[in-house]
């Protein structure tokens, strides 16, 4: 009995995920935008203690898999469009095409999508990232609400719809890029730990300055890093 309970619980982890993801796509459309980008928060959190609770519980399945993507792609790839989406309503329409260019918002699902279905399937990403991971996307998209609502001098430069179309293409490319990107997984004598711990020094002190504000810098942070671990390195990407 008690296995069979452990076998459930990073299912229901991840469940949780899924359900914040929903909730948090009411919020968005209901342009609450601060509250829609909690919930993508909420489910990062969700997101690293599925996967450490399969890992401590030994509770692997295919369904799990399946149920991880399917959760990721409604919290960190519909969700954060959702959220940019609101972003172009609110942004001044300058020219006739500018009425058009919101729905490039959804892009971000697309691409979320394609990004999954390729780590699912792509045998040389156990230890480490190809392309951005769909969590650090999301995570970036949501802090633009609480930029927006702490520091109002950047609401000229971020809510422009060209400014917006910019970022959203920049996003997608970096989701499906063959960009070998660092996991946060510690390992004894890994001097690849250096980095690790450099990046969470970093990203603590920016953030304890900066707060949502530093999460862009963080996650440019992340990819400089991890190129260049790679290339003083001289790692490859695996296949």
């Amino acid at each position: 009995m008690r296995k069979r309970v452990k076998k459930h619980v990073p299912n229901a982890i991840t469940c949780a995920n899924l359900f914040s993801g929903c909730v948090g796509i009411v919020f968005a459309f209901s342009d609450n935008l601060v509250f829609a980008a909690y919930c993508i928060f909420l489910s990062a959190i969700f997101d690293f203690f599925d996967g450490f609770a399969s890992r401590v519980l030994q509770a692997f399945s295919g369904i799990g898999k399946d149920l991880d993507s399917l959760a990721d792609m409604v919290s960190f790839g519909f969700l954060p469009s959702a959220i940019l989406y609101q972003l172009f309503l609110r942004s001044p329409q300058v020219y006739p095409i500018d009425s058009y260019l919101c729905f490039i918002s959804f892009a971000i699902a697309v691409f979320s999508a394609l990004r999954l279905a390729k780590f699912n399937n792509d045998t040389r990403q156990a230890e480490i990232f190809i392309g951005l991971p769909t969590p650090a996307n999301a995570i970036l998209i949501a802090s633009i609400p609480f930029i927006l609502e702490h520091y109002s001098a950047f609401d000229h430069y971020i809510l422009n719809r060209y400014t917006l179309t910019t970022l959203t293409v920049v996003m997608c490319a970096l989701l499906v890029a063959e960009i070998p990107l660092m996991s946060l997984k510690f390992k004894p004598r890994d001097p690849r730990n250096l980095y690790r711990y450099l990046l969470l020094l970093v990203s603590a002190i920016l953030i304890l300055f900066f707060k949502f504000a530093a999460v862009p810098v963080v996650i440019f942070i992340y990819i400089a890093l991890s190129i260049i671990q790679f290339k003083f390195k001289n790692d490859k990407i695996p296949g």
